[in-house]
């Protein structure tokens, strides 16, 4: 399979798939595709899989896309964001925020991953939630605004505002830590916790979050029903796609 990523703040990744090859994605993620490409809503991985999906914050189907001889398929989020391949391997796994999966190789698997430490899930911004995806291929995540990505050297920590982390390497450890003084957690305007990521391993950040967005746009948008204002009454919930 070979890809390409285009756009800049609202990106599209186009897969391209050769005969036999499936890939999969969440449901309504696809823009567009080939015509000859096979298109079947499944509950990939059975009850217990698809109730997993549910729970990190994806459906409980997925769709699978598998063309006759070779084909395309494009992907794209449902907010203003960027897309990262990330390379899976066994014994390289990687862990993502909730609602980051877009789509994937087949040999690529999708599950949840609770955090370890009860601090890190009631304080690190994603609960006690992660998608965790193993096994072998190229998986596609998306998230809000820009992405930076740091390369952590062993024992090296990076604090991390707690709803701007996107997803990091197994090898990376994972917990949150107070912002500071009591003053400073209170009144500083950054929360009370701060995530901290230690090295060896890939870190992904993102420079806005989603409900950061909200939050910003929420104070020039009507409030009510759309219906009864317009087009100019839409919700922020429409607006982010929900």
């Amino acid at each position: 399979m070979e890809y390409e990523i285009t756009g800049d703040n609202l990106q599209l990744v186009t897969l391209h798939v050769q005969g036999g090859e499936t890939v999969y994605a969440e449901a309504g993620a696809m823009n567009h595709m080939s015509s000859n490409m096979d298109m079947q809503a499944k509950a990939k991985g059975g009850l217990m899989k698809g109730l997993k999906r549910m729970v990190s914050g994806e459906s409980f189907f997925i769709t699978e896309f598998t063309p006759e001889g070779d084909g395309f398929v494009a992907f794209g989020g449902n907010v203003p964001g960027k897309i990262e391949a990330i390379q899976i391997s066994p014994g390289n796994e990687f862990m993502a925020q909730r609602d980051a999966f877009l789509c994937s190789e087949n040999g690529v698997d999708m599950d949840v991953e609770f955090t370890k430490k009860l601090g890190a899930g009631f304080f690190g911004g994603e609960g006690f939630i992660l998608q965790k995806y193993s096994g072998q291929g190229t998986v596609f995540i998306h998230a809000c605004g820009d992405f930076i990505v740091k390369d952590l050297q062993p024992g090296e920590t990076l604090k991390v505002d707690t709803g701007s982390m996107v997803g990091f390497e197994s090898s990376v450890q994972y917990d949150i830590t107070r912002a500071g003084g009591i003053k400073t957690s209170l009144f500083g305007g950054e929360g009370i916790f701060l995530t901290t990521l230690t090295g060896p391993g890939k870190v992904i950040i993102q420079s806005l979050s989603i409900s950061n967005l909200a939050a910003a746009l929420s104070p020039h948008l009507p409030i009510g029903d759309s219906g009864s204002s317009g087009s100019g009454g839409m919700s922020i919930g429409k607006l982010l796609g929900d």
